[in-house]
């Protein structure tokens, strides 16, 4: 690809059910793949917010995953749709299912410093004829030296796409760069994108950083939709992009329809960034781990943004109640200390 030409990867049908307790149904699934392929989007990610196999473990969603492959294969045309894959939650006969109803992408999340795991589910899918992206979630726990070297095992397993993940939102703009421009210099033979959350209000900021950066694919969805705080906006990140000279082959009003008519009249326009969900990305402390924090806070009378912070400074990748409490009991620790 053209570093010119921006292919944008609509996850609103995906990050975006987190924001809505997964209850986007068939109907919806259609609805909005229709109105994504008349406004230009080529690449649609749609189910679970989890991916593949992820209801009723990981939440109820509305519909089956079978359902939401036969709804998108039912009014898709020019356009491609996909669905998430997280090994050990998703299962490789998923992806059978998957390409049982043609579906043209499949993206494999792991933790950056568990790219190991997705090396089968990489292989199935691309025997099965599937794009396939690695998405190496939580992307900033490691170096970029060291993302480096797992980009290159997840491109040695057929991977024909790389993402950098923010997935706490805490990403600063020079960070994406940096991040983006190494695997651009140095892991040749894939395209290069982006999955970006808004919890310091920079998701489409670090879009956009990522596109100058040499990313050629990027994750929207329209209205921001998606976990903790959202996502780069479909509709602004497109005409930010359009302004700066690239090309998307997007209708940005047919976009901008899509969001109001559909999107919006489904979220609580009115929520802010509230300041638990700013210290997530200050402290690149993942929301799936606010549980625990807010137990463990509870049971020890903490402020849970210190004990994000400070738990955060130990281990970003796996948060459990055990860490939690031990960090909980310094905490307190170090305050009677002060008092004495």
């Amino acid at each position: 690809m053209n570093d010119k030409n921006i292919q944008i990867l609509d996850c609103t049908l995906r990050d975006g059910s987190y924001a809505i307790d997964y209850k986007f149904t068939a109907d919806d699934t259609a609805r909005v793949c229709s109105a994504l392929e008349d406004a230009g989007v080529k690449l649609i990610e749609i189910g679970h917010g989890v991916g593949l196999n992820g209801s009723p473990k990981y939440g109820i969603a509305a519909a089956t995953d079978e359902e939401y492959m036969k709804a998108a294969g039912s009014v898709l045309k020019k356009s491609m749709f996909g669905m998430f894959c997280i090994p050990g939650i998703a299962r490789l006969e998923d992806i059978d299912l998957a390409a049982k109803y043609k579906m043209g992408f499949l993206r494999v999340g792991t933790n950056v410093t568990e790219v190991e795991q997705a090396e089968p589910f990489i292989k199935k899918a691309k025997k099965l004829g599937m794009i396939v992206s690695s998405n190496l979630m939580k992307s900033y726990a490691l170096p970029v030296s060291e993302v480096v070297k797992k980009a290159k095992l997840v491109r040695d397993y057929g991977v024909d796409n790389i993402a950098i993940v923010d997935s706490a939102g805490g990403m600063l703009p020079e960070d994406v760069h940096n991040y983006i421009s190494e695997l651009k210099k140095k892991v040749k033979g894939v395209e290069i994108g982006f999955h970006g959350h808004n919890n310091l209000c920079l998701a489409v900021a670090n879009t956009i950083e990522a596109v100058k950066a040499g990313a050629t694919v990027v994750d929207t969805t329209l209205q921001g939709i998606g976990r903790s705080v959202g996502n780069a906006q479909t509709e602004v990140t497109a005409m930010l992009l359009e302004k700066l000279g690239y090309k998307t082959g997007v209708d940005i009003i047919k976009l901008m329809d899509a969001g109001d008519k559909i999107i919006r009249p489904i979220m609580d326009t009115n929520k802010g960034i509230d300041s638990l969900s700013a210290t997530l990305g200050y402290a690149q402390f993942h929301s799936s781990f606010l549980d625990i924090v807010k137990k463990v806070a509870k049971e020890y009378n903490l402020d849970p943004r210190v004990l994000v912070i400070e738990v955060s400074k130990i281990n970003r990748i796996l948060v459990t109640e055990e860490l939690a409490k031990k960090v909980a009991v310094k905490i307190n620790s170090k305050k009677l200390s002060n008092k004495k």
